[in-house]
């Protein structure tokens, strides 16, 4: 178990390297377009088989709760950029595709999203360290939680 003065300074260091990237690029997001959140929504169904994914799926994955999750969708449906189709194998499930449309608009703001990320992240950081970064993002985010220490320890 690591020193807890040594992962709360680096959990600090995270934290706030996210903000900070998240700000640079929040700020060039062509938010006119669409909404960072919206953007997360296509990004993730994108990334499915078929360009689709089960809703229950969309919501393990993107960063809003899944109440928001459902609005949203609902607003992307009624813009033309999503479809929601029956889960022909959970019939209480629904699927969400992106359409055409949808996957044409995500394309023209991905690739600004990509030059943006590029520039903020890609250049600070060399190729190896990028690898090791994502590693080692990868590693927390699949980490157990550690049982919580007990008040008397």
């Amino acid at each position: 178990m690591a020193d807890r003065a040594t992962a709360v300074a680096a959990w600090e260091s995270l934290f706030r390297a996210q903000v900070s990237v998240m700000r640079a690029l929040s700020a060039d997001f062509p938010s006119e377009v669409m909404s960072l959140n919206e953007y997360d929504v296509l990004f993730n169904i994108s990334r499915g088989p078929g360009r689709r994914l089960r809703l229950k799926d969309l919501n393990r994955n993107v960063l809003i709760t899944q109440p928001s999750v459902s609005r949203l969708v609902d607003r992307l449906v009624a813009r033309g950029l999503l479809a929601k189709l029956d889960d022909p194998e959970d019939g209480r499930s629904t699927i969400v595709q992106l359409t055409d449309d949808g996957f044409a608009l995500f394309r023209q703001v991905a690739l600004r999203h990509v030059n943006t990320i590029t520039s903020r992240v890609g250049d600070a950081l060399s190729d190896e360290e990028l690898r090791t970064l994502t590693e080692l993002c990868d590693r927390l985010r699949r980490a157990e939680p550690a049982p919580a220490p007990h008040p008397h320890d």
